[in-house]
């Protein structure tokens, strides 16, 4: 359901197509504008060079921002096998060129059962990882070489698509389309490098879209075209309640545990061990607070309605 009423822009998410070219700043500045509020917020960066969804939170859905971050995401991907580059995509300066002539969609396919499952993966040298507090791409900007530690992450599954031989200068390489489900904090750039070392060779990035976050999809998405064409009517913001049904597990709250939880107390957890948030709905479907149900007795992570509720 998308919210249609009038200003002031809604609390809820805002889930836009980024255009490539922008940086997910330059979107927030955006929407800030389109919907007439400086409560505005992402959850979750893509690279100028990157399309796809980027979730915006408007209002007291930046509270939800948090917990969205750490969700799954899903992406479509085209990996150059050949070169390297010093920012593992198109964007940077080719760094190494071995060439792929030797590789052949088997040898492709064998490499990325290997990337699949839980891994210690190396962030590009170009991430957003802060290093003695500053980001590690504004130290390689000023020259400075960067090592950055191996960090746990998950992938889930990596499809081969298409696979193309192709010349670069006289080089040979391929081509390899990807769909790739990751845990939240993986780096696609950084398994696009993992990939080429894997076959013996070198790889980058040249395309990255991103289809999914949590249970966010591509058909949640508005491009950006869509959103300016709209500028002063309503955005299509999902409602905060809906917006939370759609991201986390549901829990439906009795008025007394409603009421309870509104006042930050405590109550018993439905499914005790259960990870991640739980969205809990009072009986009239307003979203009460996210819950944490880790422990015998479930405790708020953030409340949205007020305690009378």
């Amino acid at each position: 359901m998308v919210s249609t009423s009038a200003e002031p822009t809604p609390d809820g998410l805002l889930v836009v197509d980024k255009p490539a070219g922008w940086t997910s700043h330059d979107v927030v500045a955006r929407a800030r504008r389109l919907c007439a509020t400086r409560k505005v917020g992402h959850a979750g960066t893509l690279d100028p060079m990157a399309t796809g969804v980027l979730v915006l939170g408007i209002g007291r859905a930046t509270r939800l921002l948090t917990f969205l971050v750490g969700a799954d995401k899903e992406y479509t991907a085209t990996v150059r096998v050949g070169q390297g580059t010093v920012t593992d995509d198109a964007d940077g300066e080719v760094t190494a060129a071995p060439g792929a002539a030797a590789v052949d969609r088997a040898a492709v396919e064998r490499a990325a059962a290997e990337l699949t499952g839980d891994l210690e993966q190396v962030p590009s040298a170009v991430s957003a990882v802060k290093v003695d507090g500053r980001r590690a791409y504004q130290r390689v900007r000023a020259g400075e070489e960067v090592v950055l530690r191996a960090r746990p992450v998950t992938v889930y599954d990596i499809r081969v698509g298409d696979v193309r031989p192709g010349d670069a200068d006289g080089l040979a390489v391929l081509d390899v389309d990807l769909e790739v489900a990751v845990s939240s904090g993986t780096y696609v750039r950084a398994l696009a490098r993992d990939l080429g070392a894997s076959l013996g060779s070198a790889a980058h990035l040249t395309a990255l879209r991103r289809t999914r976050v949590g249970g966010l999809t591509l058909a949640d998405a508005h491009p950006l075209a869509d959103l300016e064409a709209r500028q002063g009517s309503p955005m299509p913001v999902l409602p905060l309640a809906d917006a939370a049904r759609a991201s986390f597990e549901p829990r439906s709250l009795s008025v007394e545990e409603a009421r309870a939880v509104g006042y930050g107390q405590r109550v018993a957890s439905v499914s005790p061990g259960r990870p991640g948030p739980v969205a809990g709905f009072a009986p009239d479907g307003t979203l009460v607070a996210l819950l944490d149900e880790s422990g015998p007795t479930a405790r708020s992570l953030v409340v949205f309605a007020p305690a009378s509720s």
